[in-house]
């Protein structure tokens, strides 16, 4: 097992699942940056490195809620996954909906993988922590260009 340092975006409009990743992020004891980005716009403008983002690093991977105002995680994820620069990133997608058309909708715009967010506390903790040590311990993450 090698943790590295982890780059990771998380484009998510409830203040209170943004404060219960970042606390269990910080307990698995690694060494992280979270951008965070409250909607689709804001998350593509740190990723180009627009205006105040310019010195923000390419994230390792990205947990993308899918329904955020503005611009919401399918529109995102379509913009994401056709740019040359930033098809490379993986993009795990995290919602509460589990239907079978978001499903198969973020998967053909090439997702890496489509976690519905439990309801339970626990069991949502549990997903993140599972999150947390698959792609920041175990997961080979694609070079940065």
């Amino acid at each position: 097992m090698h943790a590295r340092h982890a780059h990771i975006m998380l484009v998510e409009d409830s203040a209170a699942d943004v404060a219960l990743a970042r606390e269990i992020f910080k307990e698995g004891g690694l060494s992280f940056d979270l951008q965070v980005a409250e909607d689709g716009e804001q998350a593509l403008a740190m990723l180009r490195r627009e205006g105040e983002h310019a010195e923000l690093a390419t994230p390792d991977f990205i947990l993308l809620d899918l329904n955020m105002p503005r611009m919401d995680g399918r529109e995102f994820l379509s913009i994401v996954k056709a740019d040359a620069q930033l098809k490379r990133i993986p993009v795990l997608v995290m919602s509460t909906s589990d239907a079978p058309r978001d499903v198969l909708t973020c998967y053909e715009l090439q997702a890496n993988a489509y976690l519905t967010k439990p309801l339970d506390i626990d069991d949502f903790i549990a997903m993140v922590e599972s999150i947390r040590d698959f792609w920041c311990k175990f997961a080979l993450i694609p070079p940065k260009p």
